[in-house]
């Protein structure tokens, strides 16, 4: 079953993404640089993360050279709201003021649990 594609990348890519939004547009040796303040990887591992972000359409890539200059295609606001999206429908089942009350520490009017009368009793079909 194939894997549902999601808006929000995950943590490396978000990572490089958080660079190249500080950075403007940047080659691999300058996104690097930016990750490993606090992540340090391989010059290998971001640009396989950057052309991953190329692919899905987050990132533009522009030949200089003998290398490529990347750049954002989206905002940090078009990437935070994806992820509250994310995030309200999966946990809040898509209630806006659910998310609201929980961030001002309302609890959740959650329905009453039935009452389950029949597994107080005993099964006599299976004495």
């Amino acid at each position: 079953m194939p894997r549902a594609v999601r808006d929000v990348p995950p943590p490396l890519e978000l990572a490089c993404l958080r660079a190249l939004w500080q950075l403007n547009e940047a080659n691999v040796r300058a996104v690097r640089e930016v990750v490993a303040l606090s992540r340090p990887l391989a010059y290998t591992t971001i640009m396989t993360v950057l052309d991953r972000l190329v692919r899905k359409g987050k990132l533009t890539r522009r030949k200089v050279g003998r290398s490529f200059v990347y750049a954002p295609s989206e905002s940090r606001d078009t990437l935070r709201r994806a992820a509250v999206r994310e995030l309200v429908e999966g946990y809040f089942d898509g209630s806006v003021s659910d998310l609201i009350g929980f961030l001002d520490g309302e609890t959740p009017s959650a329905p009453p649990a039935p009452e389950r009368e029949a597994d107080t009793r005993i099964d006599t079909v299976l004495l």
